[in-house]
Formats: structure tokens, C-alpha cells, sequence
């Protein structure tokens, strides 16, 4: 007779004390793991997801539901940060071409049509000064905005006057107290310098071209290509400043016409080409559109 069907007597049932015995066997703690033993156990993988909270199934085992992944933090710029935040300027100016610039920026560009009313009367300002403006944003090179708020607010209360004079009198061991690093401090005595012994045509700037400032500048240690930017844009107020170099305004256009997706230089090009000749204005709103609280140097 086959195995599969041939009968078989029912097992007798296991006494008390078997019972009992196995029940003991089973409530039984595991034993302790081994110093550091625990840590290496619950060490996720390297990239594995962290758990988000148990789920059950329909065979009722409870499981864990990963996590999404955090998205990782935007880079800043390789050499300079964002512009220092907005102070009260007496007198500020509103550009000649804002209002003609931003009717003409809404006609042309749909997103825009609809950012630019939504920060009203706000526009451009500059402080005026060329000193403090170049010297205010070499402050604000690879640190965050309150960082640089903070070592400026002390470098004005050693230097009232904000002078190239003072600045050079102040010497860079002194400015480096205010919390500068040892280049900044140098390079702000530098560019003091450069001021105060007449080695650049502050008079002839405003005649100069974009290309032409900006070779100037960048001559003067601590100063690149997006600094000099800065400069057109917030002194000069020149209009059709494009900052290639400046990570908000590539984040910003990433956000506001690629839904968020990475976004190349040539890419962020060709989406200004629609500004022209308007870029520094839609450059400004695109700032807008990450921090409502508007910048000036």
C-alpha cells in the first residue's frame, strides 16, 4: 500500500509535565548579543531606506513601509554666496527701465505674467557707494546670509565710515577679528587698496560696458566673475545682467520652468534669452521666488 494513504494511529497527547517542559524552552529570552553586536545589527546598509512605520498585510504580518529618500541639500555657489539681506537705504532709487522692463517682462514670459505683480512696489536698489558694495560682497563669499550679516554689522561698528581709509588703518590682522577668515581680511584690505590708490577707474565705470567692468574687477584678489555680476546689477544697475554663476537663480529657474529637474547652464541661457533685454530685472524676480525678502549691497 502506498505510504501517502496508509493509516496510521493518532499520536498519543504529550503529559503535563512535556508540555510545561516545552513551553519553558519556548518563553526563553534569547541570549545576549556581544558588545557591539547590537550596532552592527541595526546598522542599516549603505542607501537602504529608513523605515517609515509598520504596515500589516493581508496574511496579517505586520512588515515596515520604507521611507522616500531625502532629497539632497542645493550646492552653493563655488565661490560666493547669496546677497546679503535687504537693509532701510535712504534716498533708494527706483531704476529708470523697472516699470517699462516689467510690463514689457510680462508680455513676453507667462510665468513672469504672474510672479511679477505678486511682489508689488518692490524693486532693485543700489547703495550707491562702489566700496561698500564690492566689500559687502566679498563678505558674503561662501557663507550663509546671516553668517555674513553678522561679520558685517561688526566690521561697520570698526570702521563707522565704511572707508577704504579706515579699512587700511584697521589693517587685516584687526578686520579678522570681526570674524573674517585671514583671506577675506586680505582681500578687503586689497581691494582697499586698489580704492584708495586710484588703480581703478571708478569715475569711468559708468561708460564702461558689462565685459569691460567686469575684466577690471576681477584683477582685484577676491573678486570673480559673479562678484563683478553683483556689482553691475546692485551699483551700476546695469539691466541685461545674466548670473550664470549664482546657484539661486539656477535653482530658481529650475523650480519655475523644469518642474524642479536639474538644470544646465545652457539651459537656464536659453530660458533668459526671453528676458533680454531685461535679464538682471527677471533675475531679480527669480530670487523673489525663493525668498520673498528682497537683497541689496
Amino acid at each position: 500500500m502506498n505510504a501517502a494513504v496508509r493509516k496510521t494511529a493518532p499520536p498519543a497527547a504529550p503529559s503535563k509535565t512535556a508540555a510545561a517542559t516545552k513551553a519553558a524552552r519556548v518563553a526563553k529570552p534569547p541570549a545576549p548579543l556581544k558588545a557591539g553586536a547590537a550596532a552592527k545589527v541595526a546598522k542599516p546598509p549603505k542607501g537602504a531606506l529608513k523605515a517609515s512605520g509598520p504596515v500589516v498585510r493581508a496574511d496579517g504580518k505586520a512588515v515596515l513601509k520604507p521611507a522616500a529618500r531625502a532629497s539632497k541639500a542645493p550646492v552653493l555657489p563655488e565661490v560666493e554666496a547669496l546677497p546679503l539681506p535687504v537693509e532701510t537705504v535712504v534716498d533708494a532709487v527706483r531704476p529708470a527701465y523697472w516699470d517699462e522692463a516689467c510690463a514689457d517682462l510680462m508680455k513676453r514670459d507667462r510665468i513672469l505674467r504672474k510672479m511679477i505683480p505678486t511682489y508689488g512696489p518692490a524693486h532693485l536698489i543700489s547703495r550707491g557707494d562702489p566700496f561698500i558694495t564690492l566689500a559687502r560682497s566679498v563678505v558674503g563669499q561662501q557663507i550663509s546670509v546671516k553668517a555674513a550679516q553678522t561679520v558685517w554689522e561688526r566690521l561697520a561698528a570698526m570702521c563707522p565710515r565704511l572707508t577704504p581709509a579706515q579699512m587700511l588703518k584697521a589693517g587685516h590682522e584687526n578686520l579678522a577679528t570681526c570674524g573674517l577668515s585671514r583671506r577675506k581680511a586680505e582681500y578687503i584690505v586689497d581691494l582697499a587698496e586698489h580704492f584708495k590708490a586710484g588703480r581703478v577707474h571708478v569715475d569711468s565705470w559708468t561708460e564702461m560696458d558689462d565685459e569691460a567692468v567686469i575684466a577690471e574687477l576681477t584683477q582685484i584678489r577676491g573678486i570673480g566673475r559673479w562678484t563683478a555680476e553683483m556689482f553691475l546689477m546692485f551699483n551700476l544697475m546695469r539691466p541685461n545682467v545674466l548670473p550664470l554663476d549664482d546657484v539661486g537663480l539656477i535653482n530658481a529657474i529650475s523650480a519655475n520652468y523644469f518642474s524642479g529637474e536639474p538644470v544646465t547652464r545652457s539651459e537656464a541661457r536659453e530660458v533668459a534669452a526671453n528676458w533680454e533685454p531685461w535679464r538682471t530685472v527677471a533675475t531679480w524676480y527669480m530670487w523673489r521666488s525663493l525668498d520673498p525678502l528682497p537683497v541689496t549691497y
